[in-house]
């Protein structure tokens, strides 16, 4: 279960991306309170929450109405993880949060961002989706579903605390080391997303 939970925190923390979006929802709440602050950090964080478990509970039975299998499921998903990881290794997600970033933060009134940008699509973006579907399709039992949800909540209380903390954050580690942060986390969703691939070609033609 140990081994399950490290994998799923990895792989949830990776996509999610907690470092990455702490700093853009800084720049995104500039003008607002503190108090402001807060209530859409923990208002994002709760509707990413409820899509992203939406998705756990229930991914299973929408790929069967859609008559998709699994290891299709495993190889798309997979092949869009490997996106966003070569995006974070050569900065393109950043470079596209800062812009959506900027966009709305040039109007002058403090916008409530807790929906669009922060839930959907930074937070419970197509990546997110596709990797908590994933894991809890191969969680073969109750305890091993519980336990991909654990590490889904533990990712988005860490997200919480790390966007409440956003400034602060800012401040101590600066734009040099979020960025090594950044590639550092790319490159292991890189292989993480490989061996997505790797298992739905294993599954579909029975290697």
């Amino acid at each position: 279960m140990t081994q399950l939970f490290l994998s799923a925190f990895i792989t949830l923390f990776v996509v999610i991306d907690p470092p990455g979006c702490a700093p853009i929802y800084a720049g995104l709440t500039k003008g607002a309170t503190a108090a402001q602050g807060r209530t859409m950090a923990i208002r994002a964080c709760l509707i990413a929450a409820a899509i992203l478990l939406v998705f756990a509970l229930f991914g299973e039975q929408l790929l069967a109405a859609l008559h998709i299998e699994l290891d299709s499921f495993r190889i798309a998903g997979g092949l869009m993880l490997f996106w966003i990881a070569f995006e974070m290794v050569f900065e393109k997600r950043t470079q596209r949060r800062e812009q959506r970033a900027e966009k709305i933060a040039a109007t002058p009134e403090v916008e409530d961002v807790s929906v669009f940008p922060m839930a959907i699509p930074m937070l419970a973006g197509p990546g997110a989706i596709a990797a908590v579907m994933l894991l809890m399709n191969e969680a073969a039992e109750t305890a091993q579903a519980l336990t991909v949800l654990g590490a889904l909540a533990s990712v988005l209380i860490l997200t919480l605390l790390a966007l409440i903390a956003a400034r602060p954050i800012m401040r101590l580690f600066g734009d040099k080391v979020e960025a090594a942060i950044t590639r550092v986390l790319g490159v292991l969703l890189a292989a993480l997303a490989a061996q997505y691939v790797i298992d739905g070609l294993r599954g579909s033609f029975g290697v």
